[in-house]
């Protein structure tokens, strides 16, 4: 008697699996935190079983590392045009500024996060931040890069530092809540980036 094998899954059927596991991972962390969930919670809501969530991304942790890191590169992606929609570089670099703050501001793992877990996400942006970051400020200079190629700007030889100062600038702010700058509204941070952000990229 033979039994029939399974068809090995194509790249396209692992991605839609692992989408469906990070998609899954992410209602949970919202509905409950990270403590809360656990693999089979994550498998379930995915429809898999367990051992394929380990296999195709690992622990609990490595959920958290993965949401997060597709989270990011969300935003990112979402700034990478934003120089073909700009003429005027100022307005560009509210833009951005505007756009990284409020997804911050509305995200709703983050939100879940700051009320039942801060000490989780302060680790992912301080001790375990730094790929993170490092992944942020590339794609920062790529956006800067492509303005200066539009002509929005000259770019300085030192581009990178600058934008690298502007992207701490940025973490600090939202690390931090309060200060004596009004930020709580769009047209309030977009003023700050004109004010403080501006000046800085372009040198």
């Amino acid at each position: 008697m033979t039994t029939a094998s399974k068809e090995p899954l194509t790249r396209a059927d692992a991605d839609e699996i692992e989408t469906r596991i990070l998609d899954a991972a992410l209602v949970q962390f919202e509905k409950v935190g990270v403590k809360k969930t656990t693999i089979e919670d994550v498998a379930k809501q995915a429809g898999v079983d367990r051992v394929t969530v380990y296999r195709r991304v690992g622990s609990r942790d490595d959920l958290v590392a993965a949401v997060v890191g597709r989270e990011v590169g969300l935003v990112l992606a979402e700034l990478a045009d934003m120089p073909e929609r700009h003429d005027d570089f100022g307005d560009l670099v509210a833009d951005v500024f505007v756009t990284v703050i409020t997804r911050w501001r509305t995200h709703g793992l983050v939100e879940r996060l700051l009320a039942v877990e801060p000490e989780r996400i302060l680790v992912k942006l301080t001790v375990d931040g730094a790929t993170t970051f490092a992944m942020s400020v590339a794609a920062a200079v790529e956006v800067f890069e492509r303005a200066a190629r539009r002509g929005l700007f000259a770019a300085p030889a030192d581009l990178a530092t600058r934008v690298e100062i502007g992207c701490r600038v940025v973490h600090s702010l939202i690390l931090v809540q309060g200060g004596l700058a009004e930020l709580a509204s769009e047209a309030e941070l977009a003023e700050f980036a004109r004010a403080y952000l501006v000046p800085i990229i372009p040198g």
